[in-house]
């Protein structure tokens, strides 16, 4: 199932895609969008901060059935066995290391908050 993940203080927090949070829908409409679903989902202990201040990812099923999980670095691969639970996922998954502005996070040596 397609969904969003954010990794706070070493706990994974997932978000597969149901529609029940229809405003953090993607463009797409088969997913969320990390910047519109965090003010519905956020952790009290994260109030203050932006959707882009933990690492997170995404899950990504084509429509030819390719998984591809797409994570920032500094993610563990020790998450990967709960990401794919989480997200009923079996089989072979793709990870992509992503390091671009859309997965930076405070963790990283370049990333600034975005206001």
């Amino acid at each position: 199932m397609n969904g969003v993940f954010w990794v706070i203080d070493g706990k994974l927090h997932s978000f597969p895609f149901r529609g029940e949070y229809p405003d953090g829908i993607a463009k797409s409409g088969n997913t969320y969008n990390h910047k519109k679903l965090w003010q519905f989902v956020k952790p009290k202990q994260c109030n203050n901060k932006s959707y882009n201040y933990y690492p997170r990812g995404r899950v990504d099923i084509s429509n030819k059935g390719e998984i591809i999980i797409y994570l920032n670095p500094v993610i563990d691969d020790s998450f990967i066995p709960q990401i794919k639970s989480d997200f009923g996922l079996t089989g072979d998954v793709k990870l992509r290391y992503d390091c671009s502005e859309h997965y930076k996070c405070y963790l990283d040596d370049d990333w600034k908050e975005e206001k």
